[in-house]
């Protein structure tokens, strides 16, 4: 993309017409200590030196590792259509489709993505255009305090840490999240507490609007949704269920355990992992829900000469010009990464999808029993999918060590929840359809290395092709 032809004289003559001296006269209203500070940037290089400077740079990233991190983003095999597809010119700019009768190709899109995540979640309604999980988390919570009037939603610990955080970061001061604490041991270690569950529910003093518990949750871990469903609704509150997609194709729907609302990431679906991004973030409802929802939902209809047409549907004025009223102002026109899911789904189809599911537990059961078998057992007893924490002794250093012999193994879970005892020496370690069994035999091997206190090794060489990288 080229650089923007302002001169310093163009922007000079622009704040002259507003009135001020600066550009930064325009943020006056945002407290100082939250305003962006200045880059640390180098200074202009030619282009020749620069290109030379991000080639090292970008030589520095590990695209030899054998990777089984999952916590939230997954790798899979993707169809080559779906790359193929996303290249034509038509989608470069999937912007907001406001006018129909120019955007009948991206209005399809869309369409076709909320009518196959609807066929996936067995729920009514799919929105479009949220970020991430994170966000479709947060905004399903909202929606249970819209639909129900009331301030006070309970978030599983066990869903991912940075859906909570987001969910709390949306939350102003006058809704409260409170935590349900997960089970501390015995057979359903690692889940959600359903008594603690009800003790929550059952303080009529503060009325609870929604629940929200992932399937399966952040530790891999399979919860048990249709009895949870029961406890929200006996308490008058809705069920949010945080879902993984892939796994809709093996696991219950939410729709059929009595989920009210769905959201979740759709990474898995065609949408490679890399430096943060781009995610897409799932959110489907029940069609009481329906004027609750954010996002764009399109619709099909005829056209006055009987053709089909598509257009935004149910779609309230305050979303574009009245925004103080919006349901949501934290969203973006997301059709490309709907795009890459439907066309993933649709080249896959529903047979597929559940291959890629099976295939993925039968290769985390394969990685169990190889860990387990040199001393590294799973660190929760409760059924799981393709992804589970294992027990290493100073796990982070473990982790850290497991690189120089080109393994990344998974998650140190004490990275992301620091000051908890229960997984200070857990890795959260996860297989999908793209690990292989030699994969396996190599992280077994490198970590029993680790175990039996060898110092560390440069074995990245010995790594099978085309394993995997970070």
């Amino acid at each position: 993309m080229p650089y923007g032809p302002h001169t310093t004289a163009d922007r000079q003559r622009m704040l002259d017409a507003l009135g001020i001296a600066s550009v930064d006269e325009l943020f006056d209203d945002i407290p100082a200590e939250l305003r962006a500070g200045d880059l640390a940037l180098p200074d202009p290089e030619p282009e020749l030196e620069l290109t030379a400077r991000l080639i090292d740079l970008a030589g520095r990233n590990r695209t030899d590792l054998i990777s089984f991190l999952g916590a939230g983003v997954y790798r899979h095999w993707t169809p080559p259509v779906v790359d193929q597809i996303l290249l034509r010119g038509e989608w470069y700019t999937a912007y907001t489709p406001y006018q129909p009768e120019v955007s009948q190709g991206t209005l399809q899109s869309i369409y076709e993505y909320e009518s196959l995540l609807a066929e996936l979640t067995g729920l009514d309604v799919v929105s479009a255009s949220h970020y991430d999980g994170a966000a479709a988390t947060a905004e399903a919570a909202l929606m249970a305090c819209r639909h129900t009037r009331r301030s006070r939603v309970l978030v599983s610990h066990a869903v991912h840490p940075h859906y909570r955080a987001t969910t709390a970061t949306y939350f102003g001061p006058n809704l409260e999240l409170e935590e349900i604490p997960v089970v501390g041991d015995g057979e359903l270690a690692g889940t959600t507490d359903l008594e603690a569950l009800e003790r929550l529910l059952s303080d009529a003093d503060h009325p609870v609007a929604g629940v929200v518990v992932a399937q399966p949750n952040f530790y891999g871990l399979l919860e048990q949704m249709t009895r949870i469903a029961e406890l929200a609704h006996a308490a008058g509150a809705l069920f949010v269920a945080v879902v993984e997609p892939v796994s809709l194709a093996v696991l219950a729907p939410p729709g059929a355990y009595g989920a009210d609302i769905a959201a979740g990431e759709g990474q898995p679906l065609g949408i490679a992992p890399q430096y943060g991004g781009p995610y897409l973030g799932i959110l489907a409802a029940t069609d009481e829900l329906v004027r609750q929802i954010p996002g764009r939902l399109v619709g099909m209809t005829t056209d006055v000469e009987g053709r089909r047409a598509y257009v935004m549907t149910l779609r309230a004025r305050e979303q574009d010009i009245r925004r103080d009223r919006a349901a949501s102002n934290i969203c973006t026109n997301q059709a490309l990464l709907a795009l890459a899911a439907s066309v993933y789904l649709a080249a896959i189809g529903p047979h597929g999808l559940r291959d890629v599911a099976a295939l993925g537990a039968a290769r985390a059961a394969e990685l169990e029993a190889a860990l387990a078998a040199l001393g590294a057992p799973r660190l929760h007893s409760a059924p799981y999918l393709n992804e589970f924490a294992i027990r290493v002794p100073r796990a982070r250093d473990v982790h850290r060590r497991l690189l120089d012999r080109g393994v990344l193994a998974g998650l140190a879970l004490a990275d992301v929840e620091p000051g908890n005892a229960a997984v200070e020496d857990g890795l959260l370690v996860c297989a999908t359809e793209v690990t292989t069994s030699a994969d396996v035999a190599r992280f077994a091997e490198a970590l029993a290395a680790e175990l039996a206190g060898s110092g560390p090794q440069a074995t990245r060489e010995l790594a099978p092709a085309g394993s995997g990288g970070s």
